[in-house]
């Protein structure tokens, strides 16, 4: 007895370990994400800050190069201080015009701007909805425009946010995905725990029932009776072995597919509803073999006769057939069940996802990944009417060189 506790013990504890890991690492993405969200939108501030005091001194600074002009007299393009002054603002693109938009000068504005007439025009357009336009009146009363645009420097200062936002985009949708993966993984680990502890922890009782099985055989009982409880506990021993392997390398071997499903088939037929017909095609055809996993695949092929049972709900047929074409060879399960809506053809396949009032809605998301990701395959409900019954259809590639025999 203290044993046993001890060992329900350390399962709690080994539970919780698993718990605890997976709720720090929750806690540990989810700070990394809002210190960088943090990082990055501070960054983004700051330049929008600096580009908004940028934005105002080229302003100022153009502002008071036009107060300079209406104290130098009559403007002449070719006062050394003028050329000084028009030098030290190289960096702001404008364009100097008279009352009539004659252009008197320019800076920074390509020369087929400044000889076309229309571009010149847009140039200007552009320019005032960036910057009011300066109007300058000389000492001789004549009027002279400055338009002018932003640096380089300033234009990328206001360009540069949106690329920072594309950043923090990229880094959120970055942190999500890498956030979900994850946690999907130590969930992962902890499923794939759980099942090698229960693979772990069926051992001891099967093996202790083999050990009766002999007893029996020796006394003077129905022998049929001990050979049927073998076979379930055979059946209970290729249970373990699976949820042994969950987690582990998946070893793919050449196996004839109809003995494989066959074995299945002949297993349930004794436990069906009397009112249940099994049927099978795959022992009166020719051999065909693919690169299966025994245990795996046959646990697929049980998932599948088990939900066509409870479909039929005690009356009704299930038929398993096998067919092939040059490359792929097709295992069909159907049934006279009550059928599936077309809405839930994939919906069945989802993790948790049940029609029925007990069980976990596991055993198809669980086929689908043996088949799929294991075997390289195909799952699917082939066809379904409501009431009528569905058809499962498994598709494996064909091996080519003959079948191997099942060991």
């Amino acid at each position: 007895m203290d044993g046993k506790r001890k060992e329900n013990n350390r399962e709690k504890r080994t539970l919780l370990l698993w718990m605890r890991r997976l709720f720090f690492s929750f806690r540990g993405q989810v700070t990394i994400i809002v210190v960088g969200l943090a990082i990055a939108i501070g960054s983004w501030l700051f330049t929008n800050y600096m580009a908004r005091n940028l934005r105002e001194m080229e302003q100022n600074e153009v502002a008071l190069w036009s107060y300079v002009m209406t104290r130098l007299g009559e403007f002449n393009r070719n006062d050394p201080i003028v050329r000084r002054i028009i030098g030290n603002r190289n960096n702001i693109p404008f364009i100097m015009t008279d009352e009539r938009l004659q252009v008197i000068s320019s800076n920074r504005v390509p020369e087929k701007i400044i000889n076309h007439p229309d571009l010149v025009r847009r140039e200007i357009e552009k320019f005032s909805m960036v910057n009011q336009p300066i109007d300058i009146v000389t000492w001789s009363g004549s009027r002279i425009y400055i338009f002018y645009g932003e640096s380089d420097l300033l234009k990328m200062l206001v360009y540069f946010p949106l690329v920072q936002l594309s950043v923090i985009v990229v880094f959120v949708v970055f942190g999500f995905i890498t956030f979900r993966s994850s946690k999907h993984e130590e969930q992962h680990r902890v499923w794939i725990g759980l099942a090698k502890e229960t693979a772990h922890q069926l051992g001891t009782p099967t093996s202790s029932l083999l050990g009766w099985i002999e007893y029996l055989r020796g006394q003077p009982i129905d022998q049929t009776v001990v050979e049927e409880m073998n076979k379930d506990i055979m059946r209970l021993m290729k249970v373990i072995d699976r949820f042994s392997k969950i987690g582990s390398e998946t070893l793919l071997s050449e196996h004839n597919v109809n003995e494989l499903v066959g074995s299945s088939v002949l297993y349930f037929r004794t436990r069906i509803p009397k009112n249940v017909t099994l049927q099978y095609n795959g022992l009166a055809i020719a051999p065909v073999s693919a690169m299966i996993n025994e245990a795996l695949f046959e646990w697929v092929v049980e998932n599948l006769l088990k939900n066509a049972i409870d479909a039929l709900q005690g009356k009704g047929e299930i038929k398993v057939r096998i067919s092939n074409d040059v490359r792929y060879v097709y295992v069909d399960v159907s049934d006279t069940g009550k059928g599936i809506s077309k809405g839930n053809f994939k919906r069945i396949f989802d993790p948790g996802f049940t029609t029925k009032t007990r069980g976990w809605g596991l055993g198809l998301s669980l086929s689908k990944r043996i088949i799929e990701e294991y075997h390289h395959g195909k799952i699917g409900v082939l066809e379904s009417e409501i009431d009528r019954g569905s058809t499962i259809r498994i598709t494996l590639q064909k091996s080519l060189s003959p079948a191997a025999p099942v060991s």
